[in-house]
């Protein structure tokens, strides 16, 4: 097992995350350096890089002369993220799908199923953390870094979105059928199918979400 030791940006950044998982931070909040370095009990410096990622990443607004805040996402840049993201992992998955083995393949099906049941317990975190994986899988063969780079900037965003309306946009069947869609088309290695409905499922989501 490989034990991953978090830095203090990483730990600031998992902090805010969790703040706006919680609605403890809501969009239009202003992020205080001095307030975080004292809940974290950590000097500015981290802070301040940790911002820099936030930024790069889309979840925090930095406006010159007045500070860092929790951006208001309008309906464009919502469907934007999402479709972005569905381009991308439907491209990767498309590509690497002759690359799964039959136990992954039967993973991401027992992913599926977790979902769904967590769905059904209201267990928001855990429902949000499967689907995490269930992607994070599909995209595991894609070997274009920058392509992963990308994907990686969108899904803390898209996290959180998808987090606060889940529960107003699909049934837990809805939400098990939906990823089950996307392992029979990669069993089905049809390519044109399996970028279709990536990119779909993505889509979808983002126009929900934009309409809310």
């Amino acid at each position: 097992m490989v034990i991953v030791k978090k830095t203090y940006k990483d730990q600031v950044v998992d902090h805010v995350y969790q703040l706006l998982l919680t609605n403890e931070l809501n969009p239009g909040d202003q992020l205080k350096e001095t307030l975080l370095a004292e809940q974290m009990g950590i000097s500015r410096a981290p802070i301040r890089e940790a911002m820099k990622e936030l930024i790069m990443n889309g979840l925090v607004d930095y406006r010159p002369q007045v500070g860092n805040f929790i951006p208001v996402f309008s309906p464009k840049q919502i469907i934007d993220s999402y479709t972005t993201r569905g381009v991308l992992e439907g491209y990767a998955v498309m590509n690497t799908c002759d690359q799964f083995s039959a136990e992954e393949t039967e993973k991401l099906e027992s992913l599926v199923a977790q979902m769904e049941k967590s769905a059904i317990k209201k267990n928001h975190k855990m429902v949000i953390d499967t689907g995490g994986e269930f992607h994070d899988l599909l995209i595991s063969k894609c070997d274009n870094v920058q392509l992963l780079e990308y994907t990686d900037r969108l899904s803390l965003k898209l996290h959180i979105l998808f987090f606060k309306y889940w529960g107003k946009l699909y049934s837990p069947a809805e939400i098990g059928r939906r990823h089950q869609e996307i392992v029979e088309s990669i069993k089905s290695k049809d390519l044109n199918l399996i970028e279709q409905v990536v990119r779909q499922h993505y889509v979808e989501t983002g126009s929900k979400i934009a309409a809310q």
